[in-house]
């Protein structure tokens, strides 16, 4: 599974690109030893240069999987990613699709048969354990949603 994740990380960010010539580069540091964490890497900074609402979705969803307690129902993570901090009630307007949701992680998220959300592999999850940086205070973040989501 790992081999194919990583051909399949790397041929989107080969095939993200608009110009033939960042395609080669892609595809050059792709042939020299990227790795998985290359392909990671590269992920990330393609969901991160998504426009600013898409890239700050496609992060919260990857924190929320990453560093809860237990697998989520993707129901469970649609919520979570709806609520603002701050407000007296659940706006239903902020709910995002499971489509829009997967589209935004760019293959690193799956939903299972019985609707458990999931990273692709479990050496993301190894990653991100890795490389925090990625999340800015992730327990806190959440702690503040689910207080905000009881306060409802």
């Amino acid at each position: 599974m790992g081999r194919f994740l990583l051909i399949s990380l790397s041929i989107a960010a080969i095939l993200d690109e608009a110009k033939i010539r960042k395609r080669r580069e892609r595809l050059d540091l792709m042939t020299s030893g990227l790795g998985l964490d290359g392909a990671y890497d590269a992920t990330l900074d393609r969901i991160k240069g998504q426009s600013k609402g898409k890239s700050a979705l496609g992060m919260a969803a990857l924190m929320w999987i990453s560093h809860s307690e237990r697998p989520m129902h993707i129901g469970e993570l649609r919520h979570a990613l709806a609520v603002e901090i701050g407000s007296r009630d659940m706006d239903f307007d902020n709910i995002s699709s499971e489509k829009t949701l997967l589209t935004l992680c760019l293959g690193l998220v799956t939903v299972d048969e019985s609707s458990i959300v999931r990273l692709v592999h479990f050496t993301l999850q190894e990653y991100i354990e890795r490389h925090s940086e990625h999340f800015k205070n992730p327990q806190s973040t959440m702690a503040e949603v689910c207080l905000t989501y009881l306060n409802f």
